[in-house]
């Protein structure tokens, strides 16, 4: 059994995706030094969160998904030294799933780690990522209370810090309880890297950090365009096509690329956001947790920089975004025919619809009907003939 389990368990837009890219491409170093990131693949962390949270739509991630935390568990428990467990919808689970899923750890040292920011920059970030991944909410409504708070991974239960360590914090003591700030703007950008590597225990000069991600933003004009064609979508309603089409392809592929303003929820928001952030950061200090970095960055500023608000954005803006945006993609549609023709002819010698094309008419006719005869033949007898047709 691993000696100690450092469950990094959110806050999202606080460099987790930038921590696990850097964990899972360095997995062989950090063994090499006693720590272990469990799991085939990186998306079992994810997957496991489901898990633990007792999400009912985990089936619709694959058959594969149930036996997650089962697996992370089997790892860990193999492991000998150090093991992390690393992703942001763990954040939602209720005190008593948290430790249920520390008590899975058995004998282990358990830490619960949170890296955070400030609520204002945080909430804003979010709802971004909510519209990347085919939301229409308005900026000023998010997060609104969608469903039970073990399964909201998009709202207040993943983003009130002082909430997420309550309920995770419960069932460790006090000082294994670590909150990790952000880097401030001056700060280097691997400070984050840096700090989570100090606690856990490994020599963060031994791994490879070029290959690291950053989850890019949009600016305000590409994120209201984004918001508005998500209205228009039809069909892109499970994790996969909103994950690889909306946020992979059409937000991350072709509107970060264009960069942008960046942007605030309404004055009366920010306001809002700003009184709840601090409210926060004074119950953090109040229970003392164990805070890595300056936990007065954790406060929204006192004088917010003026920025734009999603709402100001013009028809003519948004008409120039939207002509670019098409043009790209008729550009990847003639790519992605091209490269499939090139495909078919190189594996099928031209494939029959092309040798077809060569033939003569007088060939090409009688050659096509049979053709389309055997096929019918086939799918019948094997029941896929369609309704109303021979």
């Amino acid at each position: 059994m691993a000696r100690t389990v450092f469950f990094h368990v959110g806050l999202p837009k606080t460099g987790t995706t930038y921590l696990q890219t850097l964990l899972w491409n360095n997995r062989a170093e950090l063994c090499r030094q006693g720590v272990l990131f469990p799991g085939g693949s990186r998306r079992e962390h994810l997957l496991a969160s489901g898990v633990v949270r007792d999400d009912p739509r985990l089936d619709r991630r694959g058959p594969e998904a149930a036996g997650s935390w089962r697996r992370l568990l089997e790892e860990v428990h193999a492991w000998p030294g150090t093991a992390v467990v690393s992703h942001e919808f763990f954040a939602a689970a209720s005190a008593e799933q948290a430790a249920r899923a520390i008590e899975d750890l058995q004998a282990a040292e358990v830490h619960v780690v949170v890296t955070a920011r400030d609520t204002l920059s945080l909430v804003t970030a979010r709802w971004q990522e909510f519209v990347k991944n085919g939301s229409t909410a308005h900026i000023d409504d998010y997060p609104g209370a969608r469903e039970p708070a073990h399964l909201d991974d998009w709202g207040w239960p993943t983003l009130d810090l002082a909430d997420v360590l309550a309920r995770w914090g419960a069932s460790v003591p006090r000082e294994r309880v670590h909150v990790l700030t952000m880097p401030r703007p001056d700060e280097p950008r691997d400070a984050l890297w840096l700090r989570f590597a100090e606690l856990v225990g490994f020599d963060p000069a031994r791994c490879d950090t070029g290959s690291s991600m950053r989850n890019e933003s949009l600016g305000v004009v590409e994120v209201e365009l984004l918001r508005r064609v998500n209205a228009r979508l039809v069909g892109f309603t499970s994790a996969p096509d909103r994950g690889n089409w909306i946020r992979g392809y059409l937000a991350q592929g072709k509107l970060v690329p264009r960069g942008g303003e960046r942007f605030w929820p309404s004055d009366a928001r920010v306001a809002e956001l700003t009184a709840r952030g601090n409210r926060i950061v004074e119950a953090v200090q109040a229970a003392g947790y164990d805070v890595i970095g300056d936990l007065d960055d954790l406060r929204p500023p006192a004088e917010v920089a003026p920025r734009r608000h999603p709402d100001g954005v013009t028809d003519a803006e948004l008409l120039d975004a939207a002509t670019g945006l098409v043009a790209d993609l008729m550009t990847d549609v003639r790519r992605f025919r091209d490269r499939g023709a090139r495909r078919r002819r190189r594996g099928q010698g031209g494939g029959p619809r092309v040798l077809l094309a060569r033939l003569p008419e007088p060939v090409r006719g009688p050659l096509r009907r049979w053709r389309s005869s055997a096929r019918g033949v086939v799918r019948r007898r094997l029941g896929l003939a369609r309704p109303g047709r021979g």
